[in-house]
């Protein structure tokens, strides 16, 4: 079983290294719209390279500390050291093709809306293949190499470290870029909002790239692999078969299979189908992943509630998703209330986003917590790592939509 999660690890790479082929042929628009994708490329090269000038340095007093202290010292110094290293790596790839597609999704959307979407789509698919990928692979290959997934918590402690300071880091800047162009440039000097004349606005769109992407991916990195870690720790502990360790990975596995799969179901007509097109590969991704979750359980013939475990977990993430959609669309009613609000002034502005936002975080509370009442009702607590592991996969065909910016 654990070669099969080898070769789908090593698949969801090969897929995110073609698309970013596909995107980086299309054409980058005007010279103008060339240079100023340059400029924003190079600073967030720029702003990466002097944030893990200091993170190497943190990561490598933290393995000498784990290394002298610990007992298994060294095999978790290398896992911690690895977990870092992937994690980084996993954001500056998104980040890298991201600053590339920005310009290229723009002019594609010269000729049909639906080739920005697809461009835009594939863009924050190679973040979000190259996440699952190498997050998957490095868990893979730790298992694989020490037998004990409790040496594999250091890999999961390294890709934490590196979101930690990067999402903090990147979300430090890019918010000070925005307010600074805002307050000097629009207030002060009566910029238009974005306008490429206002250097801040530079600096915002880098930092939208180093937070909202970078960041972003070594924060889905960290929260992907530890799921995975967790449950396969539950497995040793409760179950204490191998097969009952591996089976978080495989079934990861078969996600990541599917989500490859619901990538190519999104297609745009025209500009009111864009969030149907992204709905129509999270449907897709998640039916199959259901599927292919149930025909292997029920052909290793294991507990049939670890399925309906994970079952609970999908059908959490889809409602999530579509609830978060509701919330933020400007065609729905808490969005536009917003702006109803703003037209009697800021103060009234800032109310009703609170209120909105606050409302809008009831129904993923409760939603998680029946799932995990659920699926402790099914499987215990086994079943309950089983469906958080599995509330993060419908969140993957959307994670594409990263390199929006």
């Amino acid at each position: 079983m654990l070669w099969f999660v080898l070769v789908i690890s090593a698949l969801s790479l090969v897929v995110a290294l073609f698309l970013a082929c596909y995107i980086l042929k299309k054409p980058a628009g005007t010279a103008k719209m060339q240079e100023i994708s340059d400029i924003i490329h190079k600073g967030a090269l720029t702003f990466l390279k002097k944030e893990y000038e200091v993170l190497i340095v943190f990561l490598a007093l933290a393995a000498l500390v784990m290394y002298v202290f610990l007992e298994n010292g060294g095999k978790l110094a290398v896992s911690f050291l690895i977990g870092g290293f992937s994690s980084a790596l996993a954001g500056n790839i998104g980040m890298r093709i991201a600053t590339k597609a920005n310009s290229r999704t723009t002019e594609a959307t010269k000729i049909h809306i639906g080739n920005g979407l697809k461009i835009a789509f594939y863009s924050g698919a190679v973040m979000g293949l190259s996440v699952v990928g190498i997050g998957l692979l490095g868990v893979s290959i730790l298992y694989l190499v020490f037998d004990d997934p409790n040496i594999i918590y250091g890999f999961g402690f390294g890709a934490s470290s590196i979101a930690l300071f990067a999402r903090v880091g990147g979300g430090i800047y890019t918010k000070a870029a925005d307010v600074g162009s805002d307050l000097v440039g629009k207030v002060e000097k009566g910029i238009p909002e974005d306008d490429p004349r206002n250097p801040a606005v530079i600096a915002d769109n880098v930092g939208d790239n180093v937070g909202d992407v970078a960041g972003m991916g070594a924060d889905l990195f960290e929260s992907y692999v530890n799921s995975i870690i967790a449950a396969m720790v539950l497995g040793l502990v409760i179950y204490g078969t191998k097969e009952t360790v591996i089976l978080p990975l495989m079934l990861s596995a078969l996600g990541i299979l599917a989500s490859i799969i619901g990538v190519f179901f999104v297609r745009a007509k025209d500009e009111k189908h864009l969030f149907s097109a992204l709905n129509t590969g999270l449907y897709a991704s998640t039916v199959l992943a259901a599927v292919f979750s149930y025909l292997f359980i029920t052909y290793r013939e294991l507990d049939i509630g670890i399925f309906y475990a994970a079952l609970v977990g999908l059908i959490v993430g889809v409602v999530i998703g579509l609830f978060t959609e509701y919330y933020t669309s400007n065609k729905n009613k808490p969005t536009q209330s917003i702006a109803i609000a703003a037209q009697t002034g800021a103060g009234t502005n800032v109310i009703q986003g609170l209120a909105v936002g606050m409302v809008s975080t009831l129904v993923p509370v409760l939603s998680v917590s029946i799932a995990v009442l659920v699926a402790y009702k099914f499987a215990g607590l086994y079943g309950i790592a089983m469906a958080l592991l599995q509330i993060m996969l419908p969140a993957f065909p959307k994670w594409q939509m990263q390199a929006k910016r």
